[in-house]
Order: C-alpha cells, then sequence, then structure tokens
C-alpha cells in the first residue's frame, strides 16, 4: 500500500467528518484566546499589583522575545486535551462505522492501517504546532515592538510538537484499547485531569516522589513554566535543567505506545 494512497483516503475521512472541522475550530480559537487570557488577566494584573509588580518588573516580560516562545507553548500544553479528544473521536467512528474492516477487505494490511492512524496523529499534531508558533509569533511581535531577536527560541516549536504528538499518540492508544467513543473521552479525560496530576501530587506531598515518568509528566516536562509562574527561582532552573533528558525519554514513549498500538491492530479480531 502506497503512503500517497494511505494519505488520501484518510484526508476523504477528515474531509467528511464535521466533528473534526467543529473541534479543530474550537482548537483555533481556544489557543490564541486562553494565551490573551493568561497575558491580560494574569500578567497585567499582576504587573500592576503593588507587591507583584516590584517583583515582576525585575524580570524579562515573559510575552517579548525570545520567552515568548515559551510562555506560549507552557499556556497553549495545559489545553492539549482539545486535540486530544478530536483524535479519541475519529478513532473511535473507524470502529463505530466499520471503516478499518472496510479498509482491511478493500486490500489494506493492518500495518496500513496502523500507518494512516499515525499519518492521523502527526497531521493534527502538526496543525496544532503551526497555531502555537502563530500565535507566539504575533504575541512576542506585539509585546516586543521589533523581531531582532524574534527566533532565538524557536526551539519551542519543535518541543511543543514533540509533546502534543507524545499525548496525542497515548489518547490513540487509549481509544484502540476501548475503542467505544464516549468511554474512551470518558477514561482519557478522567486520567488526564483528576488521576495522573492527583498521583503526582500526593507522591510529592506524602513521599517526596518525584514521578516523573508518568504517561503525561514524561512530555509535560519538555516545557518548563515561566519564570513568573513562580517565586522559587532555584525550582525553576532545576525543573529546566531536566527538561533536555525528558526529550530522550519522550521518544522512549513513543516507541512503546506505538509498538502497542501496532501490535493490538495485529493480534485484535477484526
Amino acid at each position: 500500500m502506497q503512503l500517497l494512497s494511505i494519505l488520501r483516503t484518510e484526508w476523504l475521512k477528515m474531509k467528511k467528518y464535521p466533528a473534526f472541522w467543529a473541534m479543530l475550530a474550537i482548537v483555533a480559537l481556544s489557543y490564541p484566546g486562553m494565551n490573551y487570557f493568561f497575558y491580560s488577566a494574569g500578567y497585567k494584573d499582576q504587573l500592576n499589583d503593588k507587591k507583584m509588580g516590584v517583583i515582576l518588573a525585575m524580570l524579562p516580560n515573559p510575552f517579548t522575545f525570545p520567552d515568548a516562545w515559551q510562555t506560549v507553548a507552557y499556556i497553549s500544553s495545559l489545553f492539549i486535551f482539545l486535540p486530544a479528544l478530536l483524535v479519541i473521536m475519529f478513532i473511535s467512528n473507524e470502529y463505530t462505522y466499520k471503516t478499518h474492516r472496510q479498509n482491511i477487505i478493500d486490500g489494506w494490511s493492518r500495518k496500513d492501517f496502523m500507518l494512516g492512524k499515525l499519518i492521523d496523529v502527526l497531521l493534527v499534531s502538526t496543525l496544532v504546532t503551526i497555531l502555537y508558533a502563530i500565535t507566539a509569533y504575533v504575541i512576542g511581535s506585539i509585546n516586543s515592538g521589533t523581531v531582532a531577536n524574534a527566533f532565538e527560541g524557536i526551539r519551542y516549536i519543535g518541543l511543543f510538537f514533540l509533546q502534543v504528538f507524545a499525548q496525542l499518540s497515548l489518547a490513540l492508544l487509549v481509544a484502540l484499547v476501548v475503542r467505544k467513543a464516549f468511554i474512551a473521552l470518558g477514561v482519557f479525560m478522567f486520567y488526564y485531569f483528576p488521576l495522573e496530576p492527583a498521583i503526582i501530587g500526593i507522591a510529592k506531598e506524602k513521599w517526596k516522589l518525584k514521578l516523573e515518568f508518568m504517561p503525561l509528566e514524561i512530555s509535560d516536562r519538555l516545557i518548563p513554566f515561566p519564570r513568573w509562574f513562580t517565586r522559587d527561582e532555584a525550582h525553576w532552573r532545576e525543573i529546566v535543567a531536566q527538561s533536555s533528558a525528558h526529550i530522550g525519554y519522550t521518544f522512549i514513549f513513543l516507541v512503546i505506545v506505538w509498538w502497542l498500538c501496532f501490535f493490538i491492530i495485529k493480534k485484535r479480531d477484526l
């Protein structure tokens, strides 16, 4: 099965799926919208505060270049669950409408089918990353007044893409295992919001354990939180120093996730 044929088939599926475009529109509006909210209601309000304003005035503006790349990446990473829901819905539809079975009947191998899902996740990850990059560039340009050093922090584009791809891959794995759209959405959202953060928080509070290899935490650590999010400079520098190591950890995580995806499709009855 040729790659272009798989790509064309996956595009036709997306093209005819209204929920894909609706969710994509929500993502397109939420990313710039939430970043503006953090800038306006978060940073600017703190800057005008008598106590916090003095501290923040001593630090670089996180919404100017080159810090804007990291700041917008961090804020945008808080909403990766939106494109993750899109991936779950799209994959679950394969089982709901039996299109996965039809693909096999039409001559696809199981490997071809999973290659198509890999293309889907790569495509969505790329679209989300482009949206992040445009948002970061616009916000940085408006606040900097100059683009002389606009590209000093563009490594965060690659880090953000890797983080999005890792977490969307996890969402795809959940969808493949569960298959039922609403159940898969519930499982993923429950794990994304209360479960993993609670496990990490309790382990840190009660047993002083840093669970940095949890499925979401691995890629979350690729992008450290901006300096203005904390008053603990030493802790912030420690987090920044650790982020480079998580590039390798994230690649290992991706190999495991995609091996599991291919294994499940290979062994499962259609």
